[in-house]
């Protein structure tokens, strides 16, 4: 069984930059779809970053600014945010689904979810 714990939050300036880390344990990263999601107060939970066997992407509210990486040798998934915005002000959370499949947006498409992190961008 996977389990995934985020680790990174915190609060920072508008402009400010930070790393989430989601180290995996119970099983290797290498054969899962991994994505980054975040859900504010009152929002919809929403895709952020995911990579999979063609790749990271991002979506488009944050490319540029957010990139996805993953070590599997460290068993470890990471988003580093860079130039973060107040509106990036959410719980994240990491989640993986088990197979060789491409990106995906939905929450539907991933098994395995960590506690999530809060991050907080304000002045």
């Amino acid at each position: 069984q996977l389990q995934l714990v985020e680790s990174g939050g915190g609060l920072v300036q508008p402009g400010g930059s930070l790393r989430l880390s989601c180290a995996a344990s119970g099983s290797a990263l290498d054969y899962y779809r991994l994505g980054w999601f975040r859900q504010a107060p009152g929002k919809e939970r929403e895709g952020v970053s995911c990579i999979s066997i063609s790749g990271g992407r991002s979506n488009d509210s944050v490319k540029g600014r957010f990139t996805i990486s993953r070590d599997n040798a460290k068993n470890t998934v990471y988003l580093q945010m860079n130039s973060l915005k107040p509106e990036d002000t959410a719980v994240y959370y990491c989640a993986a689904h088990l197979g060789p499949f491409g990106c995906s947006w939905s929450p539907d498409a991933y098994d395995y979810w960590g506690q999530g992190t809060q991050v907080t961008v304000s002045s």
